[in-house]
């Protein structure tokens, strides 16, 4: 499989960053990228411990208790959806303004909040002629770039009641792939919240390419929840959660409440994703966020955000899916490492290197067979098994060039193969997760 095609499957199925934990190396494939096992496989047997009393807690928690984990959140992020925040091209104003009275309210009781807001393109096609989300890429990076002063304009006036300061941040899957640029992002977060300013976070459309933009902000929202450290995230759309079948197509389709673990059968009843309407995400991209938050230590909430005063519904009860956090958040570095979505190569793997993996070692010369794609050193690369599948990602630390000439060799045959003593692995356990 060409690297261009594997890169575009780690960006668009939404399965990418949920199933990225642990792996070490760069490396690139002509074998399709299969992600066999749903769940993370751990770097060590204690960690496999862990992970199984996580999947027993989050199954034993109620929907109720969810919501009130939720609703009680230390930091929690809000995704609003564009059919939310726009009525054909215009803004939802007297929706904003009970959504600003619940964002004041939480405030208030010492919640801190982040709002991803989809809606830029939404606000912005109608000054370009456009009746509709226009299909081209440039196109709707130009509406972008006109909507989302339309869009920062509507929050501002509907905050400024309450004397609530915000602040825009444009963000692309490359600011939070790249280990600097996504400290500062969260860096310029924490800041902001330290000053009791309202982060409203988007993507950067007008300049994401079609290969590296995330396509939705489900999955944005998720992705910046797990950065910010947050144990809430509430996805409002225009659904009202998860059921076993499409309720438009299927009258006996059942609602669910809670889902304490997401399975094939759960992604399954996602269905496709959505091709019509305002947004571009739909249900399946709900689910592929909720992988990445509940992996990150954050309850994640889907609901019918269309009537005003979305919060205080919730809180008296509204119905919505849950999926409760599975654990205590995961190490910063290894969750940044999870949830990268765009490998620039990758390292094939002999059976005894990924054993060694599974049992905690870092990824030494000597257990890589081939070297595929052109990276530099700190970039990411995933990892191929003996039998051709997926089975996890890493930082390296060397380039392309330098791991295909130590592939097979030990450490110390490096000062002679290179011409000076190298680093102490290809890729480090710290710098690794598995599938």
């Amino acid at each position: 499989m060409p690297l261009q095609r594997i890169l575009s499957w780690f960006g668009k199925t939404g399965k990418g960053p949920a199933s990225l934990p642990r792996a070490r190396g760069n490396v690139e494939t002509d074998a399709p990228p299969r992600h066999e096992a749903r769940t993370v496989a751990a770097d060590s047997i204690d960690e496999a411990d862990a992970a199984a009393s996580d999947a027993a807690s989050a199954a034993a928690i109620t929907a109720e208790e969810a919501r009130r984990g939720l609703l009680g959140a230390r930091r929690l992020v809000i995704k609003v959806g564009s059919a939310l925040i726009a009525e054909g091209t215009a803004p939802r104003r007297l929706w904003l303004r009970g959504l600003a009275a619940d964002i004041n309210r939480w405030r208030r009781n010492g919640t801190q909040i982040v709002i991803v807001s989809s809606g830029a393109v939404a606000l912005g096609q109608s000054a370009l002629g456009f009746a509709g989300r226009p299909e081209r890429l440039e196109d709707a990076q130009a509406a972008a770039s006109i909507g989302q002063l339309a869009l920062m304009e509507a929050f501002q006036h509907s905050l400024k009641r309450y004397d609530v300061t915000a602040a825009q941040l444009l963000l692309t899957i490359g600011d939070l792939e790249d280990r600097p640029r996504y400290l500062n992002a969260r860096q310029t977060i924490e800041a902001l919240l330290a000053r009791d300013i309202l982060p409203i976070v988007n993507e950067n459309d007008t300049v994401a390419t079609s290969e590296l933009r995330f396509g939705d902000n489900d999955r944005l929202a998720a992705r910046v929840a797990q950065m910010a450290g947050a144990d809430g995230l509430l996805l409002l759309s225009d659904v009202d959660g998860l059921y076993t079948a499409d309720p438009r197509h299927d009258p006996g389709a059942d609602f669910l409440d809670i889902v304490p673990v997401i399975t094939d059968e759960i992604e399954a009843m996602a269905g496709p994703p959505a091709v019509s309407g305002l947004g571009s995400g739909g249900m399946v991209t709900k689910v592929a966020a909720a992988r990445i938050a509940v992996a990150a230590g954050c309850t994640l909430a889907i609901m019918n955000g269309r009537s005003g005063r979305p919060l205080n519904r919730l809180d008296r009860g509204e119905r919505a899916t849950f999926f409760p956090a599975s654990g205590d958040p995961l190490n910063v570095r290894k969750q940044w490492i999870r949830g990268l979505m765009a490998p620039a190569g990758f390292l094939h793997m002999d059976a005894g290197a990924l054993d060694a993996l599974k049992r905690g070692a870092s990824l030494l010369p000597a257990g890589v067979t081939d070297v595929e794609g052109g990276f530099a050193r700190g970039d990411l690369v995933a990892f191929i098994g003996a039998d051709g599948r997926l089975v996890g990602q890493g930082l390296s630390a060397y380039s392309s060039g330098e791991a295909g000439r130590i592939r097979g060799h030990q450490l110390s045959d490096i000062p002679d193969i290179l011409g000076y003593v190298g680093r102490s692995a290809l890729v480090h356990r710290d710098d690794l997760v598995l599938f």
